[in-house]
């Protein structure tokens, strides 16, 4: 009997858990082809394919394989091969718009890369689904360089002959490629301080060339800083920032050391402001939803704003960019926006997404059978 990898056996174990049954035999289609291009274009790999096509095309159609790149949620933005790779992989649902979360197919090498973030080879028999073990795969975690964060993965599926290693090394490659890419072509205002501070519990600026991790008290006074950016008093700030009464020193050593960190010409007193516009991540998720495009602002959102922090003003103001993206989200009328948000830590919880997404899925669809299940669990 064959051994099988650690790495196989884990993945496994995660997709029985998730009730993934190996029987399955397609992968359920999460993005429908009326709002796939609305969503491809919000999406930041947008600006990569043109450097991923330029690298893998044409070695992925001289080998009659087949190229993906998927969100970070599994689903696939662009699928790419020859006529008989690709006609071959639609009928096991490797096609366009159609979801390859672990959570809902089992092992695979794009959901198995992004679960654990790294790259990941999986072979024929590997494949938790049946249907998928004629098929090898090689995918490649691609991220966001501003901030370390998962962004999608880049993925060749064909014969078993392509699982070598110039494969991985090309698929590696290709995902620093994009990486770069994506950092160059950042929008513009791109020179202005940034600082994003969503699902993560200590902050981090950018300003310029440099990029400074703050403790956990100064990311929250940053935060407030860039909400209000007439200024606070130290007053104002304590209040914000305890749930009881801080002296007057205490706000002032704070700021002092925050000052040495961030430099005199970026934050000023009298009142304490920040000096210079600052381009905040959780600004941008409120824009796009301003906007009416929900799925750029679900896209932007990665998890709630400072989680951890108990200062009751990051308090209000996480619970008001929470509830504003899970609102938009549940009353948007798209089910890929709304199964990507249910599958996400800070959505799993949120029994009316998962609502929604059973009453707008076929009853037979898979994933409407995982929505039903997190309705029940959670009412």
């Amino acid at each position: 009997m064959a051994i099988v990898r650690p790495v196989v056996a884990e993945s496994w174990r995660r997709s029985q858990a998730a009730g993934v049954r190996p029987s399955i035999t397609q992968a359920p289609l999460a993005i429908p082809g009326d709002a796939l291009q609305d969503y491809r274009r919000a999406h930041p790999l947008w600006q990569a394919m043109p450097v991923l096509y330029d690298v893998l095309e044409q070695a992925v159609l001289d080998c009659d394989a087949v190229l993906a790149v998927a969100d970070e949620h599994g689903q696939l933005l662009f699928v790419r091969g020859s006529n008989s790779a690709l006609s071959r992989v639609e009928q096991i649902g490797f096609a366009e718009g159609a979801s390859w979360d672990e959570r809902l197919v089992g092992t695979n090498a794009p959901g198995t890369s992004l679960a654990l973030g790294t790259p990941v080879v999986v072979r024929q028999e590997e494949h938790f689904m049946e249907s998928v073990h004629r098929w090898s795969c090689v995918a490649v975690p691609i991220r966001d360089l501003r901030h370390g964060g998962i962004i999608g993965a880049v993925d060749v599926t064909g014969a078993d002959e392509l699982i070598v290693p110039q494969t991985m090394a090309m698929l590696r490659a290709a995902a620093r490629l994009a990486e770069l890419e994506l950092l160059r072509s950042e929008n513009p205002g791109a020179n202005r301080p940034r600082v994003s501070a969503l699902g993560v519990d200590s902050a981090v600026v950018t300003t310029g060339a440099r990029t400074l991790s703050l403790s956990p008290r100064h990311s929250e006074i940053v935060a407030l800083l860039v909400n209000h950016p007439g200024g606070l008093t130290g007053s104002e700030l304590a209040c914000g920032l305890y749930e009881s009464e801080a002296s007057d020193s205490t706000i002032r050593a704070e700021l002092l050391r925050l000052r040495a960190a961030l430099g005199e010409d970026l934050l000023g007193s009298r009142p304490y402001r920040l000096l210079e516009p600052v381009r905040a991540d959780w600004a941008t998720v409120l824009d796009r939803l301003a906007e009416g495009d929900i799925a750029a602002a679900a896209q932007a959102y990665s998890g709630p704003l400072l989680p951890r922090s108990l200062a009751p003003a990051i308090a209000d103001l996480r619970d008001e960019i929470h509830e504003a993206v899970a609102a938009g989200v549940r009353t948007s009328g798209r089910a890929d926006l709304l199964s990507a948000w249910a599958r996400q830590p800070w959505g799993s919880q949120d029994a009316r997404a998962w609502e929604a997404l059973a009453l707008m899925l076929p009853m037979t669809s898979p994933l409407a059978a995982v929505a039903r299940a997190n309705v029940h669990r959670l009412l």
